[in-house]
């Protein structure tokens, strides 16, 4: 029986072989609501705690959260959590409408807390150390929050439009049985021209850190000052990257730029043989390359909009301007930085969303029973 392939480019879908132990992630839509409802009181019960002991959690640098907003996030984290077992009723309209309500409110306030997830991630694998164990502990627990969060939202929009939860397509039975998969196709010509001119964003700030990092002055930064400045506070790979002339983040760039092909090209959906002989030719896990692209692409282009309009707004005195500190010598230098870092976060950024939508529109999976 021929199962619609995905929307966006078509191709010849295909059985996929899955273990008795992988049908607890096909029925993710009936656990879900319940493990976002723990999720909720857990969050609130760290929160209102941290909030009481007055326990410092950073939510930029040099900046923490109030205890009125602490105890705000987890009176949130219960609201969603309700609302999402309310799901698993049948409601009335104005039932219906209230839950959708709380979670159209409450999904974008927990994905806006993971907005430092990206930075935490580089500190730690650059082996640099974690800045604040409770700004890490926020923003995974915002993180695992927003993730079950919109897991609840996308099974009951599709419940309330009388599809399947699961695959969001109409058919009879539970939908828990094995998926069938499109084969590996790339992204259309669009798709593919749209991110890689997102991904143009990175050359001015990847461009300065490159000229520093190779004995170049730039933005009124010498290369001395800025091999002294790397020298201190940072971890051993970093000194060694730097010292060869690699800047430790824009290697975590380039690593987001293989991801984002990854995503749009068919080799992204199967192992090829260049990169892994021994998995050459099976079906790469949907989630494996999506979680990553999703946890990075959104933070990073939510802070780099923030720096980008926050940037010309400084250059005309909308905004005060940032006094420079080593080893930037000029505020305008610094204002430059924030504008290229402000592109390239969100260049990257939206690049991965924008590959990462295509992707899970060409690889999405739908039940054998759909029609």
């Amino acid at each position: 029986m021929a199962v619609p392939a995905s929307t966006e480019t078509g191709g010849v879908p295909r059985p996929s072989a899955a273990g008795p132990g992988r049908t607890w992630w096909r029925r993710w839509p009936s656990w879900a609501p319940g493990a976002a409802a723990s999720w909720g009181v857990s969050y609130a019960a760290v929160e209102v705690a941290w909030a009481a002991a007055g326990t410092t959690v950073p939510w930029r640098a040099h900046a923490a959260h109030a205890p009125a907003v602490q105890l705000l996030l987890a009176a949130l984290a219960v609201l969603a959590g309700g609302a999402c077992l309310a799901t698993t009723r049948t409601l009335r309209r104005r039932g219906r409408v209230a839950v959708a309500a709380v979670l159209i409110t409450t999904i974008p306030v927990f994905v806006l807390g993971t907005v430092g997830l990206p930075v935490h991630f580089v500190t730690l694998v650059t082996l640099s150390g974690v800045e604040s164990a409770t700004g890490l502990a926020q923003v995974l627990a915002n993180t695992v929050g927003a993730a079950l969060l919109l897991l609840v939202g996308v099974s009951y929009r599709r419940r309330l439009r009388g599809n399947c939860p699961r695959c969001g397509r109409p058919h009879p039975g539970a939908g828990d049985g094995p998926p069938t998969h499109p084969e590996a196709s790339p992204a259309t010509r669009r798709t593919r021209w749209t991110a890689y001119l997102l991904m143009c964003g990175l050359l001015p700030w990847a461009g300065v850190k490159s000229v520093w990092t190779l004995g170049g002055d730039a933005l009124g930064v010498s290369a001395d000052d800025w091999q002294r400045l790397m020298s201190l506070g940072t971890s051993g790979p970093s000194r060694a990257a730097a010292a060869a002339g690699i800047d430790v983040t824009v290697l975590a760039a380039l690593v987001g730029v293989f991801l984002l092909l990854g995503l749009l090209h068919p080799w992204g959906q199967v192992f090829p043989r260049w990169s892994t002989p021994l998995l050459s030719g099976r079906r790469v896990p949907r989630l494996l390359p999506l979680v990553p692209a999703l946890l990075t692409g959104v933070p990073l282009t939510v802070y780099g909009a923030v720096l980008t309009v926050a940037a010309p707004l400084i250059a005309v005195g909308v905004l005060p301007g940032i006094e420079p500190s080593p080893p930037f010598t000029t505020a305008s230098g610094v204002t430059w930085m924030v504008a290229f870092g402000g592109l390239a976060f969100a260049g990257l950024g939206a690049g991965l969303v924008v590959a990462a939508r295509s992707y899970a529109a060409r690889t999405h999976p739908v039940c054998t029973t759909a029609r």
